[in-house]
């Protein structure tokens, strides 16, 4: 009973629900009821009405696009393009999450089921894996499902004008069948992920592994600094000195995990070079801010870079669509590790396609060398420096 008496125990207690709530709200709560909401996908309509033997006019892409634009209850955002290859270059400028390309002859497929020798167009869905596997497997899924109601609708609409022709009295085998598939769906994926990238989450693991590699760094220049005070040397001049060499070592240390992502697990990377740059130029943002903090505040910095972390981690590798309103707008919004594993994203899934929009190296940059500047003006404060008093005492 006396280990109850002791306040330690319950503050202990008190310490341990604390850590879990604030990790459980860094782990769960911010993105725990995740769910799609205006995903942007590229709707191409080149459809040609075509007129029917009744006389009348039949424009399946019209259609399909009205009543695509007038469904509120889908989490897709549609982006009107002319052309299949437009759609494309969005795609490769990382716009949209897919595509569904309508094509000129879908009307005309149609129409060619009521006759014995049916042709059915070809429509196509795009799936952009790189950008995120996680709204890019949904775009397909929801894509998918909007084909085959689309497909449904037609099927009963063909039937019906069928059923009207008094010239038809039997429906042919071949007319039968393709009546149960007015016209065919094919699935693409364009930059795809490639081999041993954790499912697409590759970017935000590199990142993660970068950043504690960072604050590593940091922390061994610290120690390092502080010896160096200690013994005389000038502040600034130290910081300066600390500065450069933690940039050296975050350029080894980037180039010795990407050679180690490939060599040692085989990680596809589209453009090596541009994801060493990526991670390097990340890195160095990652120190400097790390190493300003530290140099401002010392230890008590850690928990910060810590919970900044460990809040951070869940967002990255999903998609801003997903993410409930509260944590877009409050933490992916500016946390550092987005802009990072964005631009690992780019390297790794779309230097071959497109060159990036450098945002994201520009924010990096603006991280890097305001974090530099805080650092270096630390150097001016004044620092409490602590002084002992020897009494001396004369002896008889």
């Amino acid at each position: 009973m006396a280990l109850f008496k002791q306040k330690a125990v319950w503050i202990g207690l008190l310490a341990v629900f604390i850590v879990l709530a604030v990790f459980g709200v860094a782990m769960m709560g911010s993105v725990l009821g995740a769910k799609p909401k205006d995903l942007p996908v590229a709707l191409v309509v080149q459809d040609q009405a075509v007129s029917l033997p009744n006389g009348k006019s039949l424009n399946v892409g019209a259609m399909a696009q009205e009543k695509l634009l007038a469904n509120k209850e889908l989490p897709i955002a549609w982006h009107l393009v002319s052309t299949e290859a437009e759609a494309k270059q969005g795609l490769d400028q990382e716009e949209y999450y897919g595509a569904f390309v309508l094509p000129a002859d879908l009307s005309s497929g149609v129409a060619s089921l009521m006759s014995d020798n049916p042709k059915p167009a070809t429509v196509r869905i795009l799936a952009n894996e790189g950008m995120s596997v996680q709204a890019s497997t949904a775009v397909k899924q929801i894509l998918g499902q909007i084909a085959l109601g689309i497909s449904s609708e037609l099927s009963k609409q063909v039937l019906h004008m069928v059923s009207q022709n008094s010239d038809v009295k039997v429906i042919p085998v071949g007319m039968a069948g393709a009546l149960l598939a007015p016209f065919q769906v094919q699935e693409q994926t364009v930059h795809p992920i490639g081999t041993n990238n954790a499912s697409g989450n590759a970017p935000g693991m590199l990142t993660q592994i970068m950043w504690i590699g960072s604050l590593v760094v940091s922390l061994i220049l610290m120690f390092a600094s502080q010896k160096a005070l200690a013994s005389g040397g000038r502040r600034f001049g130290v910081l300066l000195t600390q500065a450069v060499t933690g940039l050296v070592f975050v350029v080894l240390a980037s180039g010795f995990l990407v050679w180690m992502s490939k060599t040692w697990y085989g990680m596809s990377l589209v453009d090596a070079s541009g994801t060493w740059i990526a991670l390097m130029l990340g890195g160095a943002a990652f120190f400097l801010l790390q190493s300003a903090l530290l140099s401002w505040i010392g230890m008590p910095a850690m928990p910060i870079l810590v919970l900044l972390m460990f809040f951070s981690l869940p967002v990255v590798n999903i998609a801003p669509e997903f993410l409930p309103q509260t944590t877009h707008d409050w933490l992916y919004e500016w946390t550092p590790f987005r802009f990072v594993a964005g631009e690992l994203r780019h390297s790794m899934y779309f230097a071959d396609a497109s060159i990036s929009s450098s945002s994201n190296i520009t924010v990096l940059w603006y991280i890097a060398a305001a974090s530099l500047v805080v650092k270096l003006v630390s150097s001016f404060r004044k620092v409490k420096v602590r002084t002992v008093e020897v009494s001396h005492t004369e002896t008889a």
